[in-house]
């Protein structure tokens, strides 16, 4: 049997004591031995105690000092999407209206779209002009038509039509003037081919008056999407130049260049699909007035030879041949 006592040193803990046996010369010496290291690790225990603690504070700071930086600088070091994110956060806000996109875009893709907006008013005014006279032009030659189909010689037609505007009054004034001038003729059908003649030119003046305009039209609607797609191409060459000196690719710096060059392209086919509608909608209606034109000088011819055929005597009731 026998004692023990522990101590720490260093964080580890000694144990020592004395141990009894029945032999009384190996326990005194046991003891001897013992009881100065005792009494030493006694004495020096607090010291290393105090040694221990005294480290430990002194560290304390430094560590949590030199931790806390390590920490903040792992926290500050953005990732790879944290670059993304935060360029899309500093970068300037854009204004996706039209205008705002307008204002933003490169000079050249601002001419681009001046000129096709001043090409689409052109075509508005144009269309909606010409729709009018379309329309004013047809009724009156309907309304020519069917009184010269009412009448039964030239004479009265001419008195039904006095108030004729527009394509009906030219056709009767040539019909006048073709008779005046062959007042000596003797011969029916030669007066008749040259009527007819004069009046192919009239229709045919009168066609090439309804039909003025109607080539900006064409123009606008064939070439307007090819200007827009060239301030496209031009504003997507700025827009990949502009990310290329930046270094981002992130969408938000790549869509506001992309749109403002689609933008001409949309102003384009704004221009473009109804000057085409337009332009087809008036070729058709100018093919309808050419055959109300066709329509009307048949009902002259056809009075004018009937009148030939009753007595040659002209529009104003002379007669043709002295």
């Amino acid at each position: 049997m026998g004692f023990w006592f522990g101590v720490n040193i260093g964080g580890v803990r000694i144990w020592l004591g004395a141990v009894h046996t029945d032999k009384p010369n190996v326990s005194k010496t046991m003891e001897c031995l013992t009881k100065p290291l005792l009494i030493l690790f006694t004495v020096l225990s607090p010291a290393i105690s105090w040694a221990e603690a005294t480290s430990d504070i002194g560290l304390q700071p430094v560590t949590q000092e030199v931790t806390q930086q390590v920490e903040e600088a792992v926290i500050s070091e953005p990732k790879g999407e944290e670059l993304g994110s935060e360029a899309v956060v500093l970068s300037p806000h854009h204004d996706l209206s039209p205008y705002g996109m307008y204002q933003a875009a490169d000079w050249v893709v601002k001419s681009v779209m001046i000129l096709l907006l001043v090409a689409s008013g052109v075509t508005w005014a144009i269309g909606i002009a010409k729709q009018i006279q379309l329309h004013l032009a047809c009724c009156r030659a309907k309304h020519l038509l069917t009184e010269l189909l009412d009448s039964e010689t030239l004479v009265e037609g001419k008195l039904r039509c006095n108030s004729a505007e527009g394509a009906g009054l030219a056709l009767l004034e040539a019909t006048e003037k073709e008779l005046a001038l062959s007042a000596r003729a003797d011969n029916d059908d030669g007066i008749k081919e040259r009527l007819q003649l004069r009046l192919e030119r009239v229709q045919a003046g009168l066609s090439s008056a309804m039909t003025s305009g109607t080539g900006v039209l064409a123009t606008v609607g064939s070439v307007g999407p090819f200007i827009g797609l060239f301030g496209t191409v031009w504003g997507i060459m700025n827009a990949f130049i502009g990310i290329a000196k930046s270094q981002n690719t992130s969408l938000a710096v790549v869509a506001p260049g992309i749109a403002e060059a689609l933008l001409a392209t949309a102003i384009g086919l704004v221009a473009a699909i109804p000057a085409v509608v337009l332009y087809n909608h008036f070729i058709r209606g100018v093919g309808q007035y050419r055959a109300l034109m066709a329509d009307i000088s048949a009902a002259l011819m056809v009075l004018v030879s009937r009148d030939l055929d009753r007595e040659p005597i002209s529009i104003d009731g002379k007669k043709l041949a002295a």
